[in-house]
C-alpha cells in the first residue's frame, strides 16, 4: 500500500503581496521538506491574496502572478510536490492550482467561478471540455480542486472517483462563519466518499478587510474518519502520514470533464514509519468569535499600515469591548482611548471607562465636550433630536482629529443590533476606519465580556472589562435619564427577531410562525427597512455571521417594499 506523507500549509496572505506571498510559498515549502513531506498544498489564490477582486480584471495584475509562478517553480526544492493557487488569465481571468515539481509546473487546474464574488457567473458550475488533472506522485493518483468545487453536488469529487484518484487535494479561501467548521468537516467526509479518495484540505487563515480565515484545515480517509485537524486562526503546517491504496482504475468518463493525467513517478516511497496525524480539539462558541475578532483588527491594521489605534471610551459594553479586542490585536500600549464626557454622562461612565484603561494598560485622556456642544449652539438653534445627536457628531469630529495628527487607526464601536435599527449617528459614533463588533448582535457582546473576563481569571490574570459596564442598562446618555429600553424592545427579544428576518431573510407570516409578537414585529421590521442608507455609510469590520451587512445582505437605498402583516381576508 503506497504511502505519502503530506503538509497542509496553513498561511496568512496579502492581497497584491506577490513577492511576500511567493516568499511565504518558498519558506513554507522548505519547512515541509525538512519534515520529510512528499507533497505540501497552499491555499486558494496564494500567490495574489484572497479575494483580490477586482483586481483579476488588471491585466498587469494577472500577468505578474503567472510570471511569480514561473519564477516560483524554478526556487522551489526539487524533490518535493507543491499545489498553490494562484491567477490565470490566458483565457480571461480565472482561479488557478498548479502543481509543481523539480523546477516545472506539472498541472494545472482551473475553477470555473472568477475569483472575484461580484462577477460570479450564474451559468453552469462546469462547462463541458472542462480539463480535470490527475497528476500521479510516487505511485498515487492525485486530483485537485477548489474552495466552492466542495459544495457543488456532482462535481469534482464525482469525476475523482471515475479518475480512480487515492487522493484528492483541495485548497481553500474559505471565509469563517461562527460553527462553519462543524459544516465544513461534515462537507469533506461527505466529499471524500463520494471521491473514494483521502482528502486534503488546506485553509489560509487571517484576514482581509472584512473577510477573516479561520484555517481548520483537515484530512480524512474515503471513509470519512478524520485523520488530521489544523488549530483555527494561527499559522500551521500540518503534516500528515498517509497509506493509499494505489492503482486506482477509475471508473465510467466523465461527460462534462476531461480527465487528463500527468506522472511525476510511479515508484512509491520506501516504507517508513508513519506519524499519527495531529488533531487540534475545536475552540467554544465564545472563543472562536474572540479570536476571529482580534485577527481581523490586527490584519486590518497591519496590512493597512497603522500600528495604533483610537477609540471613544464610553464606559458603555460596546466600547469596553472594543478596547480590549484592540489590545489583543495590536497591544494595549498600541491602543488610545478618549473619554469625551457631556454635561449628560454620568459619574460612573467617567469612572468605568477610566478603570477599563488602568486595568487593559491602554493609553486614556478625557477631553470634555460640553464647551463645544455649548458653541455649536450658540450659534444655530438645534434641539430634541438635532442636539441628542449634534453630542456623537463633536465626538466623531475629535477623533478623526485626533486621528489625523497621529496617525491612529479610528474604530468605530457599534454593534449589529445598532446598526440594523438605525441606532447609530452619521459622522457621530458611525465615524471610523474599522468597526471590530460591526457583526457582533447585542446580546453577543455580553457574552463575549463576560468570556473574555472569565478567560483573564483562568490565566490568573486581572479581568479586563469592569462588572459595571456589563451590567448596567445600556445608554447612549444624549439626554437626562436615557436609556436604550425607552425606545428599543429586550435584546434578547430584539436579537431574536433580526436574526431571523436579516440572517434568515423571514418574511412576515414565518416571523410570526417563529413565536414573534407581531407588534414588536412591526417596529422592529420597519427601524431595519428605514436604516439601510446608514449602514451603506458605516466602516468595515469583521464578519462573523451568514449575513454581514455591507458583505453579504445590501438591499436598495431608496425602496418603497415594506415587510407587512398581510390583508386581512
Amino acid at each position: 500500500m503506497p504511502q505519502l506523507r503530506v503538509a497542509l500549509a496553513q498561511i496568512d496572505i496579502t492581497v497584491g503581496d506577490l513577492t511576500g506571498n511567493a516568499e511565504a510559498v518558498l519558506r513554507h515549502t522548505k519547512e515541509a521538506a525538512d519534515h520529510g513531506a512528499h507533497l505540501v498544498a497552499f491555499p486558494e489564490m496564494t500567490l495574489t491574496g484572497y479575494p483580490p477582486e477586482d483586481l483579476v480584471f488588471r491585466e498587469s495584475f494577472a500577468e505578474t502572478s503567472e510570471r511569480t509562478l514561473a519564477t516560483l517553480a524554478q526556487d522551489l526544492p526539487p524533490d518535493i510536490g507543491v499545489v498553490v493557487g494562484y491567477l490565470a488569465h490566458d483565457q480571461g481571468p480565472r482561479n488557478a492550482a498548479a502543481v509543481i515539481h523539480d523546477g516545472r509546473i506539472v498541472a494545472t487546474y482551473y475553477k470555473h467561478h472568477l475569483p472575484n464574488y461580484g462577477v460570479f457567473d450564474e451559468a453552469r458550475y462546469f462547462t463541458p471540455g472542462t480539463r480535470f488533472p490527475v497528476v500521479t506522485l510516487h505511485g498515487v493518483a492525485i486530483g485537485l480542486t477548489i474552495c466552492e468545487d466542495l459544495w457543488q453536488d456532482g462535481g469534482p469529487f464525482t469525476v475523482a472517483a471515475q479518475a480512480g484518484c487515492d487522493l484528492v487535494v483541495c485548497i481553500n479561501g474559505s471565509p469563517y462563519e461562527r460553527s462553519k467548521d462543524d459544516t465544513r468537516l461534515a462537507l469533506a467526509q461527505r466529499r471524500a466518499r463520494e471521491a473514494g479518495a483521502t482528502l486534503a484540505y488546506v485553509n489560509t487563515v487571517g484576514a482581509q478587510d472584512e473577510l477573516v480565515y479561520d484555517g481548520d484545515s483537515l484530512v480524512v480517509d474515503p471513509d470519512g474518519h478524520l485523520l488530521a485537524r489544523a488549530p483555527q486562526f494561527a499559522e500551521h503546517l500540518l503534516v500528515v502520514d498517509l497509506d493509499l491504496s494505489g492503482g486506482h482504475s477509475g471508473g465510467l468518463p466523465s461527460d462534462e470533464m476531461v480527465i487528463e493525467r500527468h506522472s511525476i513517478s510511479t515508484d512509491p516511497v520506501p516504507p517508513y514509519d508513519a506519524v499519527p496525524g495531529e488533531i487540534t480539539e475545536r475552540m467554544p462558541d465564545e472563543e472562536e468569535v474572540w479570536n476571529a475578532l482580534v485577527i481581523g483588527v490586527r490584519d486590518y491594521a497591519v496590512k493597512n499600515g497603522f500600528n495604533t489605534a483610537i477609540l471613544a471610551l464610553s464606559g458603555g459594553i460596546d466600547s469596553a469591548l472594543v478596547a480590549v479586542i484592540a489590545a489583543d490585536a495590536i497591544g494595549a500600549t498600541n491602543v488610545h482611548c478618549v473619554s469625551m464626557p457631556s454635561k449628560y454622562s454620568s459619574e460612573h461612565s467617567r469612572t468605568d471607562a477610566a478603570e477599563l484603561a488602568d486595568r487593559v494598560g491602554c493609553h486614556y485622556e478625557t477631553v470634555r465636550i460640553a464647551p463645544m456642544v455649548d458653541a455649536y449652539l450658540d450659534t444655530v438653534t438645534l434641539t430634541g433630536l438635532a442636539e441628542e445627536n449634534l453630542q456623537a457628531r463633536v465626538r466623531g469630529t475629535l477623533l478623526m482629529g485626533l486621528s489625523n495628527q497621529h496617525g491612529h487607526l479610528v474604530l468605530a464601536t457599534g454593534n449589529k443590533t445598532e446598526l440594523a435599527v438605525g441606532y447609530s449617528t452619521l459622522y457621530g459614533d458611525s465615524v471610523g476606519g474599522f468597526a471590530p463588533i460591526k457583526d457582533v448582535p447585542k446580546t453577543l457582546v455580553w457574552q463575549l465580556a463576560r468570556w473574555r473576563n472569565a478567560y483573564a481569571e483562568k490565566l490568573g490574570q486581572t479581568p479586563p472589562i469592569p462588572v459595571n459596564s456589563i451590567t448596567k442598562p445600556p445608554s447612549a446618555e444624549l439626554r437626562p435619564g436615557q436609556q436604550d429600553s425607552d425606545s428599543l424592545p429586550p435584546y434578547d427579544e430584539l436579537d431574536a427577531i433580526l436574526e431571523d428576518y436579516i440572517d434568515r431573510d423571514l418574511g412576515w407570516e414565518d416571523l410570526v410562525e417563529r413565536g414573534h409578537d407581531p407588534g414588536t414585529i412591526e417596529d422592529v421590521v420597519r427601524l431595519v427597512d428605514r436604516a439601510e442608507y446608514k449602514r451603506r455609510q458605516f466602516p468595515p469590520g469583521p464578519k462573523i455571521s451568514l449575513k454581514a451587512f455591507g458583505r453579504d445582505r445590501r438591499l436598495p437605498i431608496t425602496s418603497r417594499w415594506r415587510e407587512a402583516a398581510p390583508p386581512r381576508t
